[in-house]
């Protein structure tokens, strides 16, 4: 790889620590929201960047919604829409439709042991995930291995807004820097071009 090529693959990296970062902030105050992490490695064909889940775990707010599920620990809740697609979410705002089938804000159904959990009005859901009624366990949530639950709670944003605009300003820069780079190669090699011209 010549110098252009090299320049070239540090603004596309560039350019996708930016995705990453407005991404983030796009959804700062999405409950649930679990940030992504832009990761550089040097490679035979330049700079690339991998995007990964941060580890980390928003805050929890208290709701006092019985319904509302907040996950503690690694995991997530098994959401399926209208399609029958089935997403993993950590968003666990949910509510009863008419029929008692526990829903997501998009409407899609909290997936239990059997299938799409129902609840009644006198249902309370466990630390284990567990739908009781009067004290008798009729379907679980299942959240993840070793993870519980907190009734009441909905688990916020973990992205932090200072952070991810100071990301935002050094991928800008990066890319400035990566930009002038290649302008100054390709200067250099016009002048050199015209150089060899005038000599012939």
């Amino acid at each position: 790889m010549d110098g252009i090529d090299w320049a070239g693959s540090a603004m596309l990296a560039a350019q996708t620590r930016l995705d990453v970062a407005t991404g983030n902030l796009a959804n700062v105050a999405t409950d649930g929201f679990q940030r992504a992490l832009a990761r550089g490695r040097l490679t035979a064909t330049g700079v690339e960047i991998e995007r990964i889940a941060a580890g980390d775990h928003g805050a929890f707010r208290k709701t006092g919604r019985p319904y509302d599920l907040a996950i503690v620990g690694n995991g997530a809740f098994r959401v399926r829409d209208r399609d029958g697609r089935v997403v993993a979410t950590r968003n666990g705002a949910f509510e009863p439709d008419r029929f008692g089938t526990l829903r997501d804000l998009q409407g899609r159904a909290v997936l239990g042991l059997g299938g799409p959990v129902r609840v009644s009005r006198d249902a309370t859901i466990d630390d284990r995930g567990r739908v009781l009624v009067r004290g008798v366990a009729v379907d679980r949530i299942f959240a993840g291995p070793g993870a519980t639950v907190r009734s009441g709670y909905i688990e916020t944003s973990n992205v932090s807004a200072i952070g991810e605009m100071v990301e935002v300003l050094a991928a800008q820069r990066s890319f400035e820097s990566a930009e002038k780079t290649v302008s100054t190669i390709d200067g250099a090699r016009q002048k050199s071009s015209n150089d060899v011209a005038r000599v012939k």
